[in-house]
């Protein structure tokens, strides 16, 4: 297993969140884990985006040049990175804040309106675990336990918003196959 993972968009929208989620669960996992922030000046609102690497062998870099998925948080996003996907890799849209398809036919899209379902829940900022369900429930990156305790991790002191991120991870996981996620 080999899974390279960039999840982008802007500052604000849980980008480094869902790469440290997503590192943890590899860890817990006993792979072996490549975590790399990068973002802009701004505190929010400028461009983010973090390469994460699971894998069975040694992380040979932490840059991505060819992803196996891409997560596209804002039009930016998907603007800057779709290019980096593998062919036959996974892209998946917030369909919320990106009104573009993809320019390429060789990948998998997946459009998730993350910010849309996040309002229907009560709260804007849990569009980033919803991308996370959605994207466990496409591949078997890591096992649903260590994802369970990544969350625990990241919420290290803020254990008052595990249970309204564990419930929008879910629902990511029931978007893939609805209405929502048309391919």
């Amino acid at each position: 297993m080999d899974e390279r993972i960039i999840f982008a968009g802007f500052g604000g929208q849980g980008i480094m969140s869902m790469g440290l989620i997503m590192s943890y669960a590899g860890m817990m996992d006993g792979k072996n884990v490549s975590w790399l922030p990068s973002y802009g000046p701004e505190m929010r609102g400028g461009t983010a985006n973090c390469h994460v690497t699971i894998s069975d062998e040694p992380v040979g870099s932490p840059i991505i040049n060819e992803a196996t998925v891409v997560v596209a948080m804002n039009r930016p996003s998907l603007e800057r990175f779709e290019k980096d996907l593998v062919k036959g890799g996974i892209l998946l849209i917030n369909s919320s804040l990106i009104d573009i398809g993809p320019q390429r036919s060789d990948i998998e899209v997946y459009r998730i309106p993350a910010n849309d379902i996040a309002n229907q829940m009560g709260n804007l900022k849990i569009a980033n675990s919803i991308m996370i369900g959605a994207l466990m429930s496409l591949k078997n990156i890591v096992s649903e336990d260590a994802v369970i305790n990544a969350f625990k991790k990241v919420f290290e002191g803020k254990e008052k918003l595990i249970p309204i991120n564990m419930q929008a991870y879910n629902r990511g996981k029931e978007s893939i196959g609805s209405q929502f996620a048309v391919k």
